[in-house]
């Protein structure tokens, strides 16, 4: 005679209660006028797109057509080619405007507070002529002694500071003010016992810099740096005023032959979409990585994301049903 086994409650495992109707269910509150909202925006959007796509003054073909230009394809080169230049010395700089403005020294603090005053006080169009007729302030360049006749190198203003020389002048001068106060605050949410702990176990001030001040502050460079990057290949448009031969100075000159404006402005801008969408790419992966020590999980990428959606699909679809076969 065989026994019955024991119940999981005398073998000492823990049951768990079952459901019955005095459970709690949590219901999600309604909220209609959310998808209502959502809804009236989708239809404006709809409505603009379609007033866009039906517009009969608008030849798709010459955009088509232009998208593909080797002209346009020269300005978006010469573009990220100015974009990459100028911020990759304007950071420089500002690193060093940035250590003048944290000196002791009053006199450098002074100068580069002067410097971040009168760039940013000043408009970067007015600042790109200003560079552009450099040649009317000054006829020659000259390096020499101050207050003789002594003259070790000269050279026609025109001949040096050339268009792309003087838009790449103005535009890595201005952004310099900028950025070197991006840095600053960088720098100054570090917090000092940082620096003290750093010290205390016998790092060297640059070896400090390097792997503990810096990676905590970039935490805060990042994210302001990258806007700044997204600006400054927008802000290269300006240099059309002194017929620097970017994207927008080529769109213009292509227009003004075929009177094509409305078409080549939208050539232009989807180029622009297009480049500032590659650069976000990077700027969103460097601040995940300099993240990390803020937060205990970091938020996922744009696949995980997507991973993490047909994950979620594919577990909640049910299992096809088996046939119960009975033994013979």
């Amino acid at each position: 005679m065989t026994t019955a086994p024991a119940a999981p409650a005398e073998q000492g495992i823990a049951v768990a209660p079952d459901a019955t109707d005095d459970d709690v269910r949590a219901i999600p509150l309604r909220r209609p006028w959310r998808w209502i909202g959502a809804a009236v925006v989708l239809l404006f959007a709809a409505g603009f797109l379609t007033s866009v796509l039906t517009n009969p003054n608008i030849d798709f073909a010459a955009i088509g057509q232009f998208l593909v230009d080797p002209r346009i394809f020269d300005g978006v080169v010469l573009t990220l080619v100015i974009t990459l230049i100028a911020m990759i010395v304007s950071t420089l700089l500002a690193i060093v405007i940035a250590a003048m403005r944290l000196s002791s020294n009053p006199v450098l603090s002074s100068v580069a507070w002067c410097y971040v005053w009168a760039f940013r006080g000043t408009p970067l169009l007015v600042q790109i002529v200003l560079w552009g007729y450099l040649g009317l302030l000054y006829e020659q360049l000259t390096i020499g002694i101050p207050f003789t006749d002594i003259v070790f190198w000269q050279i026609d203003t025109n001949v040096l500071i050339t268009a792309m020389v003087a838009g790449l002048l103005a535009l890595t001068l201005n952004q310099a003010a900028y950025s070197s106060e991006i840095v600053r605050a960088g720098m100054l949410s570090v917090d000092e016992g940082q620096r003290e702990a750093a010290f205390s176990l016998g790092m060297s001030p640059l070896y400090t810099f390097r792997r503990v001040l810096l990676p905590q502050a970039m935490r805060v460079i990042i994210p302001p740096m990258g806007n700044e990057t997204i600006s400054m290949l927008k802000n290269t448009s300006l240099l059309s005023v002194i017929a620097v031969l970017e994207i927008y100075t080529q769109a213009t000159v292509i227009s003004s032959q075929n009177l094509k404006q409305v078409e080549l402005l939208i050539v232009a801008s989807l180029w622009y979409l297009l480049m500032t969408s590659i650069l976000s790419i990077p700027q969103y992966y460097l601040e995940r990585r300099f993240g990390r020590g803020s937060s205990r999980t970091l938020p996922p990428t744009p696949w995980q994301r997507l991973r993490a959606t047909f994950t979620t699909r594919r577990a909640v679809e049910p299992a096809p049903e088996t046939k119960a076969v009975s033994a013979v």
